[in-house]
């Protein structure tokens, strides 16, 4: 979106001043505390146990969407071992005189993905029915996570070494086959040749430090929980540098991998147009075979033009504009990426079905590697509270959670489904781990105080913790997480109206619609269920304890 290269520039300097520093904190505080999100912000002050609870929340929220992309990397595996695949070609239509109609005006891919997998609505009023195929591969997804969680970290811990190590072996196998790739070389100048106008956009800027935020898991409670199991004189600094390193350059390499099999999906959609192009030119004007070549094809064009003006305006509306600059700059994210851009450079690589196989294996292994980390994160807090871990083991709290999150997440197994995963994928998420993070960082600083932090860190680590860490914690982070925060704000108020993209059978593409107001309900639901805790707990709790001074004062 940002001109691949000219994006690396702010996405490194916000890594540098905003991803190192708040995954440091959140390490530091999960150590020093010795407990789940809650009760290591009770423990800081009373009135901001609201942190940890915002923080369960959203991890509840992202639990109950985003296990929805492991069935669906389920439900794509499955059919990877179908020869040919099952998305590189149109079905017929009813009448098997031709292919079907809504095929035929997207691409084959599109239809597979929108009709096949999600049978989609035309619109978000028109929930549909549970689509019984997804609704399987989603129990089977959350079946997998709740025998990977079942006893509790120590299982968790050796299932990650798995679901961590393996996409890196098949991200080099697709490396290796990516480079070799007709038109790979396309793919990689446009991510490595910078356009040096992107670095005036502010929005490059907001979404490399949201990139950061969101790929180290802050503000979910993960790390936190996570990181109150290391021992105490764990070296939490080192970590998060390595951890933070190490993820950064994972996504670099990634898109190497994406970049390289976008330019020859990119290449092979241009050449395709001028195959065609050419085609028809040669059999309407009765040209040579062979004459035309990307070189003179423009030029013969206008010339024919000219020379058969009635002829040529025929034909022309069946003349398509064919450019490799405009097939790269196809912006593409979240699951059109995933699930239709990889999906139809697979099907057009030797050995098809292998190369799918890898690739929705790994796309399991990294979501339910996501999946582990985001439970933790919901189920530390629960077991560490007495009241619920006296009347529930361990594993009946991890089924219960498991079983309320796949029951709701059916929801987006119906065929308004998509819609509401993309509100959730959008909105449950964004604002409310700004606020989050931007509360943690505070409550830490100014509120716990950072020279107690600071001595907290020393005698536990051993270590002093140098300038940089206080500056960044003290001001610069919180401030670009506000500067964040405001730009989040004011981009929805000027946008107006929020939309969303439509599936439109009729034309085979997504049109722009506005969101209903139920949506957009939900929508402040969403946002304001988990940001109110904050404060809502704060009041309780001030609530209570005045309620227990009145209790506890003495009768004349």
């Amino acid at each position: 979106m940002y001109g691949g290269g000219s994006f690396l520039v702010p996405y490194i300097i916000m890594l540098i001043v905003e991803g190192m520093p708040l995954l440091y904190l959140e390490l530091a505080v999960g150590q020093r505390m010795r407990q789940g999100s809650i009760g290591a912000f009770r423990t800081i002050s009373p009135y901001l146990s609201g942190v940890g609870v915002a923080s369960v929340v959203v991890s509840f929220f992202l639990a109950m969407y985003y296990n929805v992309i492991n069935a669906w990397a389920f439900w794509y595996l499955f059919h990877s071992f179908q020869d040919p695949l099952p998305w590189s070609v149109c079905p017929l239509n009813g009448n098997r005189t031709g292919y079907d109609e809504e095929c035929e005006k997207a691409s084959s891919t599109q239809y597979f993905w929108y009709r096949k997998t999600l049978n989609i609505s035309p619109s978000i009023q028109e929930n549909g029915n549970v689509q019984w195929e997804p609704a399987l591969c989603l129990l089977l997804a959350w079946l997998v996570v709740y025998l990977c969680i079942l006893r509790g970290t120590e299982s968790t811990g050796k299932v990650v070494y798995f679901t961590a190590s393996l996409p890196y072996c098949v991200l080099v196998i697709y490396l290796v086959r990516g480079l070799t790739l007709h038109g790979a070389t396309n793919g990689l100048m446009y991510m490595f040749t910078p356009k040096m106008e992107q670095l005036a956009n502010p929005k490059a800027w907001i979404n490399g430090a949201t990139q950061i935020f969101f790929s180290l898991g802050l503000g979910f409670g993960s790390l936190i929980a996570f990181a109150s199991y290391n021992e105490p004189s764990s070296n939490c600094q080192k970590h998060a540098i390595i951890v933070s390193l190490i993820n950064s350059s994972t996504s670099i390499f990634a898109s190497i991998v994406t970049f390289s099999i976008y330019g020859f999906k990119a290449t092979f959609n241009y050449e395709n147009c001028l195959r065609k192009v050419s085609l028809l030119l040669t059999n309407t004007f009765d040209l040579e075979d062979g004459f035309l070549t990307a070189s003179n094809l423009e030029q013969v064009k206008g010339y024919l033009a000219s020379a058969y003006p009635s002829k040529y305006s025929e034909v022309f509306p069946h003349i398509k504009n064919c450019s490799l600059e405009s097939e790269l700059d196809t912006a593409v994210q979240g699951t059109g990426l995933a699930f239709i851009v990889y999906t139809e450079a697979i099907k057009n690589m030797e050995v098809s079905q292998l190369w799918s196989v890898l690739y929705f294996f790994m796309l399991l292994m990294l979501g339910i590697g996501s999946m582990l980390g985001n439970t933790a994160a919901i189920l530390t807090p629960l077991t560490d509270s007495k009241i619920i871990s006296s009347h529930l083991p361990k594993e009946a709290i991890s089924g219960l959670v498991c079983l309320v999150s796949c029951a709701i997440g059916m929801v987006f197994t119906t065929e308004a489904g998509n819609y509401w995963f993309d509100i959730f994928n959008d909105y449950a998420a964004t604002l409310s781990l700004l606020l989050i993070v931007l509360v943690e960082t505070i409550a830490v600083c100014y509120v716990y105080g950072l020279r107690r932090f600071e001595s907290d860190l020393k005698a536990m680590t051993g270590q002093a913790v140098s300038w940089y860490w206080k500056v960044m914690w003290a001001g610069v982070s919180p401030l670009l997480i506000v500067g964040l925060f405001i730009f989040y704000l004011s981009d929805y108020i000027l946008t107006g109206t929020l939309k969303y993209q439509a599936w439109e059978a009729s034309q085979g593409q997504l049109v722009t619609k506005d969101y209903p107001a139920y949506a957009l309900a939900a929508i402040g639901l969403l946002v304001a269920s988990s940001t109110m805790c904050i404060p809502l707990v704060a009041l309780g709790t001030f609530v209570l304890r005045r309620l227990r001074r009145g209790d506890a004062a003495p009768v004349a």
